[in-house]
């Protein structure tokens, strides 16, 4: 996973709230397990008409959000079921960075899993931010202090759990914590194989 420091990129705007996984990542997707190669389905509904043209009036076709790295969004971002297709497919789109007033729990947990960084701020804040965006404007965000710089120099302060934090900042998925504490963990299963030859 690729660690997430600080990004300076395109916002998007997309200020409709609740938002649910089926809109980020349409269900019919759903059969294939790559990671690569599904951001052309991102929103696909939103982006596509029935023909599958470009809607141009969707966001995300249109200069210079094609380009986007930062979605400023609604309010209930990734709400619904749990597919991390959804994140899978906002990263392989170029999202690294996600604003709203607030998120459905496992889809966060699911965008810490894959380099994603989850921002929740005030819905004022995301008003102002969202203003930004519709302007193709550029935000920076810095998770090691933890601060937005907006194009007019103000700087917006977020929170963040230390140790979701630290998981982005050093790029840690699932699996490579596990690892590191696989000395731990074996030392815990010969002292079960020996106290309880059993199980």
């Amino acid at each position: 996973m690729e660690a997430f420091i600080t990004l300076e990129a395109v916002a998007a705007p997309l200020p409709t709230n609740h938002i649910d996984t089926d809109v980020i990542f349409p269900g019919r997707f759903l059969s294939t397990i790559r990671r690569t190669g599904l951001g052309p389905l991102l929103f696909h509904g939103l982006r596509y008409d029935e023909d599958g043209a470009e809607r141009p009036d969707f966001v995300l076709n249109r200069t210079p959000y094609r380009e986007a790295g930062i979605l400023v969004t609604g309010d209930t971002f990734g709400c619904g079921s749990s597919r991390e297709h959804a994140p899978w497919a906002l990263l392989d789109f170029g999202i690294r960075c996600i604003v709203s007033a607030s998120f459905a729990d496992i889809f966060a947990g699911n965008c810490v899993g894959n380099g994603i960084l989850c921002v929740t701020l005030p819905p004022a804040t995301v008003a102002q931010l969202m203003r930004d965006a519709e302007t193709g404007a550029c935000l920076r965000v810095d998770l090691e202090r933890q601060e937005i710089h907006r194009p007019c120099g103000e700087i917006i302060q977020f929170e963040i759990p230390a140790a979701v934090r630290q998981r982005l900042l050093s790029g840690t998925d699932q699996i490579s914590l596990t690892l590191h504490w696989s000395d731990e963990i074996l030392a815990h299963e010969e002292q079960l194989e020996l106290n309880q030859p059993w199980i």
